[in-house]
């Protein structure tokens, strides 16, 4: 018996074309409850360049972060819109403004929410000097998750953490990976060459946000540790962020940034490069080291949660105790390249099990139960 389609709202502050872990999991999701047959209609923040649309709501930038903008809109224009299109069950994927009215206007019309919590926001105001702001945001996430019916999170330590902290109706909601998309197959020797790099030479590859939550100063500091010691090398850089100007000065040292990159522009940099390169510590899931072991590359890495859920140390890569120097472990992968295949190979045989078809039934599933609790209206 085939089961019935439903009505989905899905709330976000970000989507793509934008390029980041949060957005691209987003977008294969509603791709693929469409093509299971179910009416998925977006409410997010309208983009540069896209005209007025009823789903897109002005935005601004965050103060301390101009990439990313916050949606806004009232509750009674959500309402409205929620009630219009006939909405069965709110998704809420961000927590910003338009999320909140977002979660009024559908616990008004007493439609179920499912949220989904990608990003320690709490975390982060230390990293721009607004550590008293760090509290409080973790209150409101909190009220603000515990208000839905059910909170979806990508990976155990996540779980384990918000419910330390009060967080209730908790569920993990894991990511996959495109196999055929990143592969070993798609190394581009033309590419290293043109960095300059010969047999011999060493790329070592990062990939996120060049944002102070992202940690970079412990894997610039090794790198330049490394060059001294005479080893041919190149960091490369791929992402864009507040800390992009200071870095694209570093390319004297070897340090080159190459911007956002995506499709089979980034899978070729995860093929052609010897090592993955992360250093963050506030991660709820780390989707661009799944990505990297699907293209066969060793980790090195900080023993950070979501991260070591992704990452067995000694046998996909390389954990430090986070705090620790990356000097010798970077120079211990650089330079044996056994050591190197065999966690490429590793990696490559985990990412080969990480199906994103696993995810989108977790998510399908997540929803039917909501629908099927839900209470009749008043």
């Amino acid at each position: 018996m085939t089961k019935t389609a439903m009505r989905v709202t899905l709330v976000t502050e970000t989507y793509p074309p934008e390029i980041n872990g949060v957005a691209i999991t987003l977008g294969r999701a509603v791709e693929a409850l469409q093509a299971r047959g179910h009416e998925v209609t977006l409410i997010r923040p309208r983009q540069a360049g896209e005209s007025p649309n009823p789903g897109l709501m002005p935005a601004l930038p965050l103060f301390f972060y101009r990439q990313v903008r916050l949606g806004y809109a009232t509750p009674i224009t959500l309402q409205r819109w929620l009630r219009d299109w006939g909405s069965e069950i709110v998704h809420i994927a961000t927590e910003g403004p338009l999320g909140l009215a977002a979660l009024i206007a559908a616990r008004r019309l007493h439609i179920p929410v499912v949220t989904s919590f990608h990003t320690n926001f709490d975390q982060y105001a230390a990293h721009y000097g607004l550590s008293l702001l760090g509290h409080g945001a973790r209150i409101y996430l909190r009220a603000f998750h515990n208000a839905g019916k059910l909170t979806l999170v990508p990976s155990q330590g996540t779980l384990d953490r918000l419910r330390m902290q009060g967080f209730q109706q908790l569920r993990r909601w894991g990511r996959g990976v495109d196999t055929v998309r990143f592969h070993p197959q798609w190394r581009d020797d033309t590419l290293r060459e043109s960095l300059g790099l010969g047999p011999e030479g060493r790329l070592l590859l990062y990939v996120g946000r060049l944002a102070p939550e992202k940690n970079l100063t412990p894997l610039i500091t090794a790198f330049r540790t490394l060059r001294r010691n005479g080893l041919t090398a190149v960091l490369v850089l791929v992402g864009d962020g507040p800390l992009r100007p200071g870095f694209s000065r570093l390319s004297q040292e070897g340090i080159l940034c190459v911007g956002m990159q995506q499709g089979m522009d980034l899978a070729r940099w995860y093929a052609s490069a010897d090592l993955f390169c992360f250093p963050s510590c506030s991660e709820t899931f780390g989707n661009v080291v799944l990505e990297a072991e699907a293209s066969g590359l060793p980790i090195l890495a900080y023993d950070c949660p979501g991260v070591n859920e992704q990452v067995s140390d000694a046998v996909h890569g390389l954990l430090l105790p986070p705090g620790s120097d990356w000097a010798p472990m970077l120079q211990l992968l650089s330079k044996d390249s056994g050591l190197r295949q065999k966690f490429g190979a590793a990696g490559r045989l985990r990412a080969e099990s990480q199906s994103w078809m696993h995810s989108f039934d977790v998510l399908e599933a997540a929803y039917r139960e909501q629908l099927g609790s839900k209470p009749a209206p008043p």
